[in-house]
This record gives structure tokens, C-alpha cells and sequence, in this order.
């Protein structure tokens, strides 16, 4: 059981980071829990056309399925964090997930005020990372 251990701790494991939220970003919370899953690495979310129909969206997520997979013939265990726009998102998530590669959200609280003109300030705090499920 020990020679188990010591072959899963050995292990290269890589969290891709595909969202519009660059790892230069993030808080200490957030990195410690990304680090946690694997060494990062970013890759640029893809600017989405709202024009776009479902084909255009299906066969972009289908060039970035084929990147990533690139990418995990490189490494032992690789993940994804995955957020942004929602069809390209849940495209790319089915297709990466029934491949075994992990797909993460990551969650947040949500803290709203109004300031003295009544303007509504937005704050969003790290929580965790969350698992997409089929």
C-alpha cells in the first residue's frame, strides 16, 4: 500500500486554468486550493462571438478539447478550471469530463451593499473549487 502512496505523490499533476480570470489574479486562498489539485498553468479563454450558433460553439470547444488532451500526454493527472461563457463552457466540460479529465468551477460568496448613491457594489470571495458532474 505505501508503494501506492509514494507512485500517487510522485506523480505530475498540472491545473489548467481556462477562464477570463488570469492566475495573476487570484488570492492566496484561491492559489493554495488550486495548488492543491495540481502545478498551475493558464490558457486563454477563447473570445466568444454571441453571434455564434451551436456549431461554431461545438467545433471551438472541439480545437480547445484537442489542446487539452495535447496537454495531458504530457503529464500524469490533469485538470481543468473551467468558467466563462456558459454554452462553450458546458460543451468543453462534457467533452473533456467523458475523456476523464476533471473539470472545476470555482465557487464564490457573493457580498452586495449599496453606497450612498445607491449604486450596488458587487464583491465576490473565493470559496472552493467545485467538480463539474455529468
Amino acid at each position: 500500500m505505501d508503494d501506492i502512496l509514494l507512485l500517487f505523490l510522485d506523480m505530475e499533476k498540472r491545473f489548467i486554468n481556462l477562464s477570463n480570470h488570469p492566475i495573476s489574479t487570484w488570492t492566496d486562498q484561491q492559489l493554495e486550493a488550486a495548488q492543491a489539485i495540481g502545478n498551475l498553468e493558464e490558457m486563454s479563454f477563447p473570445e466568444i462571438n454571441p453571434m455564434d450558433g451551436e456549431k461554431e460553439i461545438d467545433a471551438l470547444a472541439e480545437t480547445y478539447k484537442k489542446r487539452i488532451v495535447e496537454m495531458r500526454n504530457t503529464c500524469d493527472v490533469l485538470s481543468v478550471h473551467l468558467m466563462g461563457e456558459m454554452t462553450f463552457t458546458f460543451s468543453l466540460v462534457h467533452k473533456l469530463t467523458v475523456l476523464g479529465i476533471d473539470c472545476y468551477a470555482s465557487t464564490s460568496k457573493r457580498m452586495v451593499s449599496l453606497n450612498a448613491d445607491g449604486d450596488k457594489i458587487v464583491h465576490f470571495e473565493f470559496a472552493r473549487f467545485r467538480k463539474y458532474l455529468l
